[in-house]
Formats: structure tokens, sequence, C-alpha cells
């Protein structure tokens, strides 16, 4: 996730480190990976990769997923990382069938588990069907994740008060979208807590490849982690 395109007239450059390796067969590719999309596009306009890697999800817009057609007629490989939002999308079959349409997007799905596995490997022999009933996930998801999410990176890290803010600054949709006792917890309630020490120094701002606001971000999900965990706390 370079801040700038590594030049290739600079021989001490990354990319000409890469393009070294390719050149004594260390490696057959040379790809970049980006969270900017500007960035992405520069590079994928230069023709200096065979691969770009870009997250992409149902979630992302019309304007990202144009990506696929500049790719495609430059005959660059396009990688969607994060195609499952960092565990957000929880509906598999919405997501692999959303992304199916794009013959030349290859997911990075995230798994975790070997019943993940799985279940990618049963869509990859029985592909599901963009019909009306995953539309309508899709359709549900988009209106209450678009937008200024935190995707988890982890970018932002390491906070200096020890938060853990990739989790921190999406706990509210984590804990809606799994069994709530993952989340709803001792240990992380303490680990929210840890908020409250935010000296709002803005390292994790200036970090944040999507430009969010996290400080402001991690107040708001605090405030909503003690409404669920007093919800809930009962059942703890």
């Amino acid at each position: 996730n370079p801040g700038q395109l590594p030049s290739p007239e600079d021989p001490e450059s990354s990319y000409n480190g890469l393009l070294e390796a390719k050149k004594t067969g260390k490696t057959r590719f040379i790809g970049l990976t980006n969270h900017k999309y500007n960035l992405a596009m520069e590079a994928i306009k230069s023709n200096l990769y065979d691969t770009i890697q870009y997250p992409l999800s149902f979630l992302s817009t019309e304007k990202e997923f144009g990506m696929a057609k500049v790719c495609e007629h430059r005959d660059i490989g396009l990688i969607a990382m994060k195609a499952l939002a960092g565990g957000l999308i929880t509906n598999a079959a919405s997501s692999f069938a959303y992304l199916r349409q794009y013959k030349n997007i290859v997911p990075i799905w995230g798994i975790e588990f070997e019943w993940q596995l799985d279940e990618f490997i049963a869509f990859e022999k029985n592909p599901p069907l963009l019909d009306e009933s995953l539309k309508e996930i899709i359709k549900k998801d988009r209106a209450e994740l678009s937008g200024s999410f935190c995707r988890g990176c982890g970018y932002c890290l390491p906070c200096p008060q020890g938060i853990p803010i990739s989790m921190a600054a999406r706990m509210t949709f984590l804990a809606a979208r799994s069994p709530y006792s993952r989340f709803i917890n001792e240990e992380w309630r303490e680990k929210m807590e840890l908020i409250n020490e935010c000296t709002e120094c803005n390292q994790c701002k200036e970090k944040c490849p999507y430009e969010l606001n996290i400080p402001k971000l991690l107040k708001q999900m605090l405030a909503e982690y003690r409404s669920l965990y007093d919800k809930h706390k009962e059942n703890i």
C-alpha cells in the first residue's frame, strides 16, 4: 500500500527490485496492492504491473468496479481483497454470486475456518445464482454498511494506547453479524473501554487509507457497544 508509486526511473526503487527479481527468474509477475482508488488506477494505466490488488466487494462503488473493464482491456489481473469486507459481509453466497459477474476478478475471501473453505469449494462446483433473494441481501447490507465504515485493514495500528482499532472501529457491525457472545463479554468490554484512553493523537487517522475520522468513529462505537453490553449482560 505505497503512498505513491515507486519510480521505474529510480534504479534503487522497489519497482526495479521487483523487475530484477523477474529478470532473474525469482518471480514470474509483478503486482501492486493499494487501498486508494486513484493510485490503483495510476498503477493500472502505467502498464508496469501484471496484477493489481484492491479492496472490492458488493459494497464497492460502480466507479471502483470500473477497474475491471480497464484491467481487462490492458490484460492486467485484478485481485479483489476483502471480498467479504473484512468479515462484515456474512452471506458468502451473495458475495460470490456478485463478484462472479466479473470474469477477470479473482477474489481473496479471507477464509478463517475449514468449513468456510468447504463452502467456497462447493460454490466453485455449483455457483449460486444472483437471484432476487441474494439481491435483497445485498441491498440490505449496502443500506447498513455502505459509506464510511472500517474495513479492518490494520494500517492504523499500533495504537499508543493499546486500542485494538481495527476491531473496535467496527464493533457494532461485528457484534450484530456474529453470535453476540463472541464480542459481548468481559474480555471485549475491557478492550472497548480502552477507547476512553484515546488522546486523539490522530496517528491512526493519518495512516488510514480510507481517510476515516477514527477517533470520532471509536467514540461512536464505544457508546453503541455499551448499549449492546447492557442489553445482553444478564446472559454473559
